[in-house]
């Protein structure tokens, strides 16, 4: 598989420009169609891309922001990805969008799944989706070899499912919810990051979860 890399002299210039890049295709879809829906990672990678995102003019009331995944633990907790997003683009003209919030406060994931599915489904197709990887060649809660991958990969998934593979019990997107995407974008840091893609380019999904995106990504990449 021949990737799309964008190769950027520094994090910061990957923010910006990535940033930009996003804010136009939101506009396209908002003055050529109607609302949209933009769907994000947790982490630290992206959070600057995040603070120059949040202060770009866009009819954001318009804007649905969803996150790739998390962790099931309350919006206060040091690990949820809900708390960072608040920080970084829920922030300025961006807190107008309509967010999603992934974690309900159910007893469980498994629980609160088909609620949240029927919740994204309008949504869906994605208007701009963004995701990371980890070292493992992980993206969202998509983790290699993990119990019960191969029904989140499933093109009959539903939008949204429990995930086992971190630390915590999780709630993730699912592959063909992912995949639904009109403009996808991986952002990754750093010589690790970019060996592992390169590795995940050759191999199968259930080895590589990032894999099954790649085909129809522009990477972005920072040294």
């Amino acid at each position: 598989m021949t990737l799309d890399v964008i190769t950027y002299p520094d994090a910061e210039m990957m923010a910006l420009s990535l940033a930009d890049r996003i804010a136009g295709e939101l506009r396209q879809q908002l003055d050529a169609v109607g609302p949209a829906s933009l769907c994000v990672p947790g982490g630290s990678t992206p959070g600057p891309m995040f603070r120059a995102l949040s202060g770009l003019a866009l009819d954001w009331g318009r804007v649905t922001v969803l996150l790739n995944d998390e962790r099931w633990v309350p919006g206060d907790h040091p690990r949820s990805n809900s708390a960072m997003l608040r920080k970084t683009l829920l922030t300025g003209p961006a807190a107008a969008a309509d967010y999603i919030d992934l974690y309900t406060g159910d007893p469980t994931p498994e629980g609160a799944a088909p609620g949240l599915s029927q919740r994204v489904a309008p949504h869906l197709p994605l208007t701009v989706l963004v995701l990371g990887m980890g070292d493992d060649m992980h993206t969202a809660s998509l983790f290699p070899r993990a119990p019960g991958l191969e029904d989140l990969l499933s093109p009959d998934a539903p939008p949204v499912m429990a995930a086992k593979g971190g630390d915590e019990p999780r709630i993730t997107l699912t592959a063909p919810a992912l995949q639904s995407a009109l403009h996808i974008h991986v952002m990754i840091a750093g010589e690790k990051k970019r060996a592992a893609l390169d590795a995940a380019s050759k191999a199968d999904p259930m080895q590589a979860p990032i894999a099954a995106f790649l085909r129809d990504a522009v990477i972005h990449y920072a040294a």
